[in-house]
């Protein structure tokens, strides 16, 4: 990508497009542009073509979804499967209208079977039936990864698609209603502090072992994606090869976040996914892979959290 072009990133203000903004200005790319919910409605054709047939953007980055944890996935199914598959169907026929030859469609490791061998690899894909909690999610995204595939085959274009595993980090939704496990667990451990409370409820069993990845590498794989030229098509995992079990996680971030009290695991909530570890020996043999230390990274989302709260 050249350091002047043209690049726009739909989702520009959540977690996964601020940081993908943020990787692109350290980089040294000057003309970053986006446009916010309340200046584009990209559930809309119609606007989002006329956004594009204007701006002319060289590269887009797909990072607008909408997104939640259990709770969210499985409450607001409806509204899952339709907002994600418009807004990613406006967009990828709205750039290649408008003649943009490279994109990144950003997906999520949903999208593999529920009970698939570990670690999963690309081509494990449709070999099997999804996590029924987050199904309508994961059909969204598969659809976008076809949509890509397909929009190559037809029309010629540069179309590639990312499948992070659970990401996290700054600018994350720390919301208990819609939000997802980690930046959960960092709110309700500090929430349990502050009130000197000698326990706190996790949900589910504590067993199902998952895959973390700081928000910021995320950014970093898919400029390195975006950047090499030669890599015109396909899906590619991204994460770190290493996943701990959530009775785990729920230590470490209690352990950052300094409560002293006892985690409880409420069994009578679901588990979700077994497992669902990441093969992402594709992207270590092209020369990447992530550098954030799982703590390191709860600590600066903590710090973030914390900034949060404070107004910051």
């Amino acid at each position: 990508m050249n350091r002047d072009a043209k690049i726009y990133v739909a989702g520009h203000r959540g977690m996964v497009g601020s940081a993908i903004v943020r990787k692109l200005q350290e980089c040294g790319y000057s003309n970053v542009i986006g446009r916010s919910s309340g200046e584009l409605d990209l559930t809309k054709q119609a606007p989002v073509d006329e956004f594009m047939a204007f701006e002319k953007p060289d590269y887009v980055f797909m990072a607008a979804a909408k997104v939640g944890g259990i709770h969210a996935n499985n409450t607001y199914r409806a509204d899952f499967i339709y907002d994600n598959l418009i807004i990613e169907a406006n967009i990828t026929k709205a750039a290649a209208r408008a003649g943009v030859n490279r994109m990144l469609f950003l997906g999520s490791s949903c999208i593999y079977p529920r009970d698939c061998r570990q670690p999963i690899r690309e081509e494990d894909l449709l070999t099997g039936a999804l996590e029924a909690t987050n199904e309508p999610y994961a059909i969204a995204k598969i659809a976008g990864i076809k949509l890509c595939e397909n929009f190559n085959r037809q029309y010629g274009t540069s179309y590639v698609s990312a499948m992070p595993t659970n990401l996290f980090g700054p600018n994350d939704n720390y919301d208990l209603e819609n939000s997802h496990v980690l930046p959960a667990l960092i709110r309700k451990a500090h929430e349990a502090k502050l009130r000197g409370d000698s326990t706190y409820s996790v949900w589910g069993s504590g067993r199902p072992m998952r895959e973390f990845l700081y928000v910021d590498d995320m950014a970093e794989a898919c400029i390195f994606l975006m950047e090499k030229d030669d890599i015109r098509d396909g899906l590619f995992n991204i994460g770190t090869g290493r996943d701990v079990t959530i009775r785990e996680l729920a230590q470490a971030v209690t352990e950052v976040v300094g409560f002293a009290g006892e985690i409880v695991f409420d069994s009578s909530k679901p588990d979700g996914t077994p497992r669902k570890l990441l093969d992402v020996s594709r992207m270590r043999e092209m020369g990447w892979q992530a550098k954030t230390d799982l703590r390191a990274g709860i600590a600066l989302t903590y710090a973030d959290f914390l900034a949060r709260q404070n107004g910051g």
